[in-house]
């Protein structure tokens, strides 16, 4: 989806998205403080041997817990430290993915299709209409945290469909991408709450950054530069994001070392579904 372009997933498709779901990108850098040596000398006498001082000396050194890229401005930034590192060299500054596969180099020539783009548009609306349904049943209560955000898609882009239908178009059923990650959202979402929260942080916040890079491209070459819905927020984008930031921030201090971990390690997931919607558009 045009979610994780810049983030995600410009992908494959831009050769420098600015990923930031957070938007700064300015990397932290890991903060390893240096290990402190604790040392406490006590001196006490025996009882019945008072003519005999003995000491004592206990000496222990205390390791610092490993400080995470971007953890010490919060787990947001953890995150999309981790989203930055899997794009290429050629797509973001800090990428650090190799290229191994085809579809995985930028494309030299950006040919959209009105067919294509409205296959993007049909599968990324399936895939919010359930990330929005899942979050508004919420499974889990930290779900309940991220209703009425300002960032939802769902409803802009029936709108877009809409259009596109008045103007002559025949809209297309979902595809096998589409079906296949909303698929996988309803499956991880009722289990592992941390896994979903990766797809949901990844999703808007790549749509927020290089998604509209792609939106405005398409609209320049298919579509007379008009500006969908799907790329228009009521309100302060900016400052929706950072509203969403902060709640995503908090919801994680109650998330264990390891759970950080594995929400993290779902990035790859993320974008390997997302990059396969975005595809769509050259089809």
């Amino acid at each position: 989806m045009a979610s994780l372009i810049s983030i995600s997933q410009s992908h494959t498709l831009l050769k420098k998205p600015n990923f930031t779901p957070s938007i700064p990108h300015n990397l932290s850098s890991s903060f390893t403080p240096r290990d402190f040596l604790f040392s406490k000398t006590q001196s006490f006498k025996l009882p019945q041997m008072a003519s005999r001082s003995y000491v004592v000396s206990a000496s222990t050194t205390e390791t610092p817990r490993k400080r995470y890229p971007g953890e010490a401005k919060g787990f947001v930034e953890e995150m999309r430290f981790v989203a930055m590192k899997l794009h290429t060299k050629e797509q973001a500054k800090e990428g650090e993915k190799e290229v191994k596969q085809p579809e995985e180099h930028s494309v030299p020539k950006w040919e959209p299709s009105i067919d294509g783009y409205l296959k993007f548009l049909v599968d990324s609306k399936l895939v919010y209409d359930t990330l929005e349904s899942i979050i508004d049943k919420a499974a889990f209560p930290i779900y309940a945290e991220f209703r009425n955000t300002g960032l939802e898609r769902s409803e802009k882009l029936a709108k877009d469909l809409q259009w596109f239908e008045e103007q002559g178009y025949a809209i297309p059923e979902p595809s096998y991408p589409g079906i296949t990650y909303a698929e996988y959202l309803k499956e991880i979402s009722d289990k592992d709450p941390q896994a979903f929260i990766c797809h949901f942080y990844n999703t808007y916040f790549a749509h927020s950054a290089g998604g509209r890079m792609i939106g405005k491209k398409v609209a320049q070459q298919i579509l007379n530069n008009r500006e969908l819905e799907f790329y228009k927020w009521d309100g302060d984008l900016s400052q929706l994001l950072q509203n969403v930031r902060d709640k995503l921030n908090k919801v994680a201090e109650s998330w264990t070392r390891d759970e950080k971990n594995h929400c993290l390690e779902e990035t790859e997931k993320s974008f390997k579904h997302s990059g396969e919607i975005l595809r769509l558009i050259l089809s």
